[in-house]
């Protein structure tokens, strides 16, 4: 048979341990292409990239040449690739060994030109930015060359146009996590210490992560918590329920991070965006904590305050309430002590017991703390009942109560006023500070995902 019989006339003789040129001094020229195949992994811990491509490379071998008259025509033959030889182009960037099906053949037409075709699982050194994540683009090189031969016996090619390279997406499974944008093509020389040239040609695999589902998965719970931390402001200041409320959101987040800590990704040389952008969430929440824990101290336990300075009034009551638009400052704070009176007795009967040892014991006395007023006119009479003189300290009592009770109702209102103001002024600052960050991170995520 003609294959037979052209197979035995281009193997008897040949010598596979010597580059295939009749004249030492020609260079065999190789040229190769790749497609990208798939992306398998990308592993931004050890720095590794793992795609899967489909190899091609062609040269021609002056010693597998044939005449196709004198072979039935015969212009196309498959060959051993263990009985040729065979360029020793390698991928610079290997961190393991190639994990891909033997190909045992390869193509050699009449003109001695050589077609080997072979897909490749390569694992790869890329040096990988995170801080975009999950809106981040990689570009990883694989870069092809001779381990031992220099460019004067093996030089390098391309055997597409660039331009085809770049676009072609004919054969990538364009369904996992990240999406090929395009494939880059260079080819330089380079030297070891001022030795020989060497040829390479360089292919740049830049890819893209799809951010859909983290965020989805991480973004979205996080803007949900801070959203319901803001909406807690609206809750009533001298209520202790916003402190409780408050605490449950930083506890939940905590839980939330320590959830996530495993999506995200981990490097020794940096931290993505969104870690930071995590860890200021997490801090808005305790700067909220501890603004809600001091309006609550603020507004309660008033009997035990004194009054309000008075640059604390100017600046507050006056000043920062135009500042603010608030119109109804006292409205509020009549409201709000109507609902301490209501609230129960308990505080009352403690104010009660402390207004006690201000009881007199003798109407003189009574009369030179309690009032100016009605002391003179009680004060001439030296002469009275016993029911009478009994009848004056319980009245005195009762002043002197009512006159504490109106003064701590008095101490009460501008606390409240304060506490309100301050609490609308702080929530505000926390409001601005929040809108100014997600601004700035959108806009940041939005760049890069367009990019």
């Amino acid at each position: 048979p003609a294959l037979r019989r052209l197979s035995h006339s281009l193997l008897a003789h040949y010598q596979k341990g010597t580059r295939p040129v009749r004249d030492w001094r020609t260079t065999t020229n190789v040229a190769i292409d790749l497609m990208v195949y798939a992306i398998l992994s990308v592993d931004e811990k050890n720095q590794v990239l793992t795609t899967y491509i489909w190899y091609r490379q062609h040269w021609t071998d002056e010693f597998l040449k044939w005449d196709p008259a004198h072979f039935d025509n015969l212009t196309q033959i498959s060959l051993p690739v263990e009985s040729i030889w065979v360029p020793d182009i390698l991928i610079n960037e290997f961190v393991d060994v190639g994990k891909s099906p033997h190909v045992p053949y390869v193509y050699v037409s009449h003109h001695g030109e050589v077609q080997n075709l072979k897909p490749i699982q390569v694992m790869t050194a890329c040096s990988l930015d995170i801080y975009n994540f999950p809106f981040d683009v990689q570009n990883c090189s694989l870069t092809f060359t001779s381990w031992l031969h220099h460019i004067r016996d093996i030089n390098l090619s391309l055997w597409r146009q660039p331009e085809l390279v770049k676009f072609d997406r004919s054969v990538f499974m364009n369904q996992g996590e990240w999406e090929l944008l395009y494939v880059l093509s260079h080819f330089q020389e380079f030297s070891v210490k001022s030795s020989d040239n060497y040829a390479e040609m360089k292919f740049y695999v830049v890819i893209r992560r799809r951010p859909l589902f983290y965020t989805v998965s991480l973004l979205l719970p996080s803007i949900f918590l801070m959203v319901m931390d803001i909406v807690g402001f609206y809750l009533p200041p001298h209520s202790g329920e916003r402190v409780s409320f408050k605490i449950t959101l930083l506890l939940g987040y905590s839980v939330f991070l320590i959830i996530v800590s495993d999506t995200l990704p981990a490097t020794a040389v940096g931290t993505p965006l969104i870690g930071t952008y995590f860890v200021v969430c997490m801090a808005l929440l305790v700067i909220s904590l501890t603004e809600t824990i001091l309006i609550v101290r603020l507004v309660h336990k008033q009997d035990l305050q004194p009054h309000v300075p008075e640059w604390v009034k100017h600046l507050l009551l006056e000043r920062a309430t135009v500042l603010l638009c608030i119109r109804d400052r006292k409205k509020f704070s009549q409201s709000r002590i109507q609902s301490l009176d209501t609230s129960g007795q308990v505080e009352n009967n403690d104010s009660t017991a402390k207004l006690t040892p201000y009881v007199c014991e003798d109407p003189r006395e009574c009369g030179a703390v309690g009032g100016t007023r009605s002391a003179p006119a009680f004060a001439g009479r030296t002469e009275g009942s016993a029911a009478l003189q009994e009848v004056l300290r319980e009245t005195t009592a009762i002043r002197q109560l009512l006159e504490k009770r109106e003064e701590f109702r008095d101490v009460a209102r501008e606390w409240l006023q304060v506490g309100y103001v301050l609490d609308v002024l702080l929530f505000r600052v926390y409001l601005a500070a929040v809108l100014a960050y997600s601004i700035t991170l959108g806009t940041l995520w939005s760049v890069w995902r367009d990019a």
